[in-house]
């Protein structure tokens, strides 16, 4: 018998976003972000962070507006930072993004003027990814059409995720984070990793480095390890099979190739002038700055989106560009992009020699 599709609730994922994601705090100023679609969640959020008495600045904005800024941003403005943005984001104490599939009337985003506008910005994402911050994404028709999903089926899709659909979704959230925090056990002695599939032959080494148990604090929904590999150490090719978005464009098949940690060859099937312009942006666009390995079984199908399908158990992705200061990661970028590859279909994860990971199911 099939279960029953389970509605979103905006007010019941305000209070996670709130509550758990940044436990907001009496007197705290959190700026919320967010596009006119997202407005029921948004509204239920500024309820949620009031009740705690924190201080909402609230950042409305319509569909499609960083892209025309991006597009049509004179070269001062695009390429400086505003003292006053800077001084915002110095006196918030934390963020919480709500996002939402890109409107197929937004426009897209001229690659390399965003390339531009990314390394321009630098300074202010560091600012704010210094302070505690949670990122989310808000269901619409737009998702669910490219999910291939009906608007309920992506609400259940969404809700079952965040654990919404469980009576204590913060009691399933760490049960999640006691999952991760044993495979972290094993991973923590592993000196190299060396991934295997169709077009995929890749080793890096993460000695010495710092595993991160995303256990949804920071991304709603989450359900993943990861850690920033030693820059200098990947060698071999991978080839990522899902769909990957960036900076509203679609890139798809991409396969990268690994000369002492730098990407000295990049292939899109799709979206190729994006994928060139994105690793063009600084130099550490070419080094790796995250190995993640997906661990929610409760997402096992692709959403051509980044939030919920690098999460999906039995697949792996790997960030372009910026390291995780926390993992020990060294590189600097303006660029972090998640791509994913995914195992399931006959792929390994094999730490120092011995088989992790197989066709998606953790063996060790």
């Amino acid at each position: 018998m099939t279960a029953p599709l389970v509605p979103y609730d905006p007010a019941a994922h305000a209070e996670l976003l709130a509550g758990y994601c940044i436990s907001a705090q009496a007197g705290e100023r959190i700026a919320v972000s967010g596009n006119l679609q997202t407005l029921p969640l948004f509204e239920e959020l500024n309820r949620a962070l009031l009740r705690r008495g924190a201080l909402p600045a609230l950042r409305l904005e319509y569909p499609g507006q960083a892209e025309d800024f991006i597009n049509l941003a004179s070269g001062a403005v695009l390429d400086g930072l505003h003292a006053a943005d800077l001084l915002d984001a110095e006196r918030t104490d934390g963020s919480v993004r709500l996002l939402t599939h890109r409107l197929p009337s937004a426009r897209g985003a001229d690659p390399v003027r965003a390339a531009r506008r990314m390394s321009a910005a630098a300074p202010l994402g560091a600012i704010r990814s210094s302070k505690k911050w949670a990122l989310t994404q808000f269901p619409t028709p737009q998702g669910a059409a490219a999910a291939g999903m009906t608007e309920a089926q992506y609400a259940d899709f969404v809700s079952r995720a965040m654990f919404l659909d469980t009576p204590d979704p913060v009691a399933a959230w760490g049960e999640m984070r006691s999952m991760q925090a044993r495979l972290i056990t094993r991973l923590q002695y592993a000196d190299s990793i060396r991934i295997q599939a169709p077009g995929t032959d890749l080793s890096l080494s993460v000695k010495g480095r710092t595993w991160a148990n995303s256990d949804g604090k920071r991304n709603m929904p989450s359900g993943e390890v990861f850690v920033s590999p030693i820059e200098d150490s990947a060698e071999g090719t991978i080839y990522f099979g899902l769909p990957s978005e960036y900076l509203g464009q679609s890139v798809e098949g991409i396969t990268l190739r690994f000369e002492r940690g730098r990407i000295v060859q990049a292939r899109a099937e799709v979206g190729d002038d994006t994928l060139q312009a994105a690793l063009n942006t600084d130099p550490g666009a070419r080094f790796l700055g995250e190995i993640g390995i997906g661990s929610n079984a409760g997402i096992q199908t692709p959403s051509r989106n980044i939030l919920y399908d690098e999460k999906i158990l039995g697949t792996v992705h790997l960030a372009a560009g910026r390291s995780y200061p926390e993992t020990g990661g060294l590189n600097h970028s303006a660029v972090h992009w998640d791509m994913i590859c995914d195992l399931r279909g006959g792929g390994s994860i094999s730490l120092d020699g011995e088989v992790f990971q197989e066709s998606g199911v953790f063996v060790s």
